[in-house]
């Protein structure tokens, strides 16, 4: 099992993420919605375990994390990268730092509302950076692809 497949799984307490979450958050850490397109992807959500070992997956993770420091919300995503507790986040918060086309794009592929969307991704997403980050920083392209076979 890979380290994605190994995140989603530990990402909330109790088990694995629900399919449609799991879509969007592999859309979101495999970088696939910040291409600096505004358009859907053409080709498929790629599903949990098939990051390239190119390192896909941590151009995804660095930009995620980016996107959160630069809307203001740097405390809450350093806390989920580091180590000790994650912080939470609200719905709204995942929103502003998102944008709205991403989570549009994201609602349509994954079959959420919006509102059902950012709520979900408010609670996967510190455990899922934190797992993916199990170091107390972003891992490096080589520690992902080690990781991820």
């Amino acid at each position: 099992m890979g380290l994605f497949d190994d995140a989603l799984k530990g990402a909330i307490p109790g088990g694995d993420l629900a399919a449609p979450i799991a879509v969007a958050a592999g859309a979101l850490l495999l970088g696939k919605l910040f291409s600096g397109s505004s358009a859907a992807p053409a080709a498929p959500v790629p599903q949990p375990g098939a990051a390239p070992a190119g390192g896909g997956l941590f151009g995804g993770l660095s930009d995620l994390v980016q996107k959160f420091q630069t809307a203001g919300h740097g405390d809450a995503v350093n806390s989920w990268v580091g180590p000790g507790a994650n912080a939470p986040i609200q719905p709204a918060q995942v929103g502003s730092a998102l944008g709205q086309q991403t989570i549009s794009d994201l609602a349509r592929q994954s079959g959420l509302t919006e509102q059902q969307l950012l709520a979900q991704l408010a609670q996967a997403l510190p455990g899922l950076i934190d797992k993916l980050s199990p170091n107390g920083r972003l891992p490096t392209q080589t520690e992902l692809a080690a990781q991820g076979h």
